[in-house]
């Protein structure tokens, strides 16, 4: 169980969670003293609030925390938001705990601190674990997307294919799994030309990283990752300012990483292989250009129309071998367009999929386990964007537009055996601090499938 977890309950001071509208009837059970010094703080329940009560000894006796109204705005883990600012101690949530399960997660999503680089404080406080919550299945949700977070943070420095690779042939060792990396001139041999083409500029050699855990009798589950370490935009080199944050465009590998890791730790029944395609999308004489035509491992022809497109070509080659085996659920996860943020900002990614109950349950899942993302649809009219006079396909647009449906439309033409297929295009990154998310690399649409692969595939 993880260290900001605990099952003793002696001494824990309680965390009072309370709407405006609760507000007068929790203040009357105040004691008089602690009743006197809310109001002289001036504490209204009012969301993101909160006081310090004194106990009769002197010490915290207790805490208060705003939190809005109940309704369709109100995060789940909002009731976490303090878990970091807390002296050290034990503590108890009560009051208005939509769930307590999520509450929990977010008390352990709160507490996590990047620290490769410098030693922050740590967080201190423990929460008491509420009656009825797992929790080992709470931490191992948690690590796992810290881990994610941990990666995406990770400057593209001490970030690059060879340490994706490594990272998760950890993984493998931790669950027993095995791993394959076709690397460098190897996946021309095994025909994985785009792969080549997009990395082949870096001198971090580029490769294709197989994991493949669980018996072959069971059903086949696949994840694939977009493991660009750092994306200059190749020859249509990036301004600047929008290279800042790249060290990010690999959010997709970590995003499927950290599911990976969930799967087989709580072994579900299930024949799980993760795909990790791993570049730099550098500048060099050997840099792929626009305008050149490529051939893919799907067999299809694919015209350049801009390098900085370079994710949906890495993801093609992959998702075309995940195809191969016809698995029963396919699931890419790609830090991919900016299209989506324009569209649904950064803490809502789209999906797409073709299959109507996949996509029911996607969304429903989201919802309740606080992961959430938004259907987009794979518009079949605007296939025509992506026409190439010279090749079978562009890999890109013309005009502009639809940008991130017109991404989805491209992928979807190498997944053609597989009967439930879904394509997340996630942001990976929190901009501004939320309850427990801080700001930073996130780990999006990853505790989602967890979920959903539970309920296809129930362990026991």
């Amino acid at each position: 169980m993880h260290s900001l977890l605990t099952t003793t309950a002696d001494a824990a001071v309680p965390v009072h969670v309370v709407s405006s509208s609760r507000w007068p009837e929790l203040r009357e059970r105040l004691p008089a003293e602690q009743r006197s010094f809310a109001q002289a703080q001036g504490f209204a329940g009012r969301a993101s609030e909160h006081c310090f009560l004194p106990g009769s000894d002197g010490r915290l006796g207790a805490v208060l925390l705003g939190i809005a109204d109940a309704g369709r705005s109100r995060d789940a883990f909002a009731p976490a938001r303090l878990a970091a600012q807390l002296p050290e101690g034990a503590y108890t949530l009560q009051g208005e705990i939509d769930d307590p399960a999520l509450a929990t997660l977010g008390w352990l999503l709160q507490g996590y601190r990047f620290d490769r680089y410098r030693k922050p404080a740590p967080a201190k406080a423990r929460l008491v674990l509420p009656r009825g919550v797992d929790g080992a299945e709470i931490s191992l949700i948690a690590e796992s997307a810290m881990l994610a977070r941990d990666l995406v943070n990770t400057p593209a420095n001490d970030m690059g294919p060879d340490e994706i690779e490594a990272a998760i042939r950890v993984l493998a060792a931790e669950c027993g799994a095995t791993v394959e990396s076709i690397a460098g001139e190897e996946l021309l041999d095994r025909n994985f030309p785009m792969i080549h083409a997009v990395g082949r500029a870096s001198p971090r050699v580029p490769r294709l990283i197989d994991l493949v855990w669980g018996s072959p009798s069971h059903p086949r589950v696949t994840l694939v990752g977009k493991g660009v370490a750092f994306d200059t935009g190749g020859l249509d080199i990036k301004p600047a300012a929008a290279m800042l944050l790249m060290k990010k465009d690999m959010g997709g590998a970590a995003a499927a990483i950290a599911a990976a890791r969930m799967i087989m730790l709580a072994k579900l029944p299930v024949r799980l292989r993760l795909l990790v395609p791993a570049v730099e999308n550098a500048i060099a004489g050997e840099a792929f250009r626009p305008g050149d035509i490529l051939p893919s491992r799907k067999g299809l022809t694919v015209e350049i129309g801009n390098t900085d497109a370079e994710g949906r070509l890495i993801l093609a080659d992959a998702l075309a071998l995940a195809d191969e085996e016809a698995p029963e659920l396919l699931i890419d996860y790609a830090t991919l367009t900016g299209a989506a943020r324009t569209a649904l900002g950064p803490e809502l990614p789209p999906f797409y999929t073709h299959d109507e109950g996949l996509a029911a349950e996607i969304a429903r899942i989201g919802l309740a386990v606080n992961d959430p993302v938004w259907r987009l649809p794979l518009w079949a009219p605007y296939d025509r964007m992506l026409d190439s006079k010279i090749a079978d396909v562009n890999h890109v647009s013309s005009g502009g537009m639809a940008g991130s449906v017109t991404a989805a439309l491209f992928l979807n033409r190498f997944v053609e055996r597989t009967p439930s297929y879904a394509h997340f295009d996630i942001y990976a990154w929190t901009p501004a601090a939320k309850p427990g998310r801080p700001e930073g690399g996130e780990c999006q649409a990853a505790r989602l499938t967890y979920a959903l692969a539970k309920q296809l595939y129930p362990a026991g």
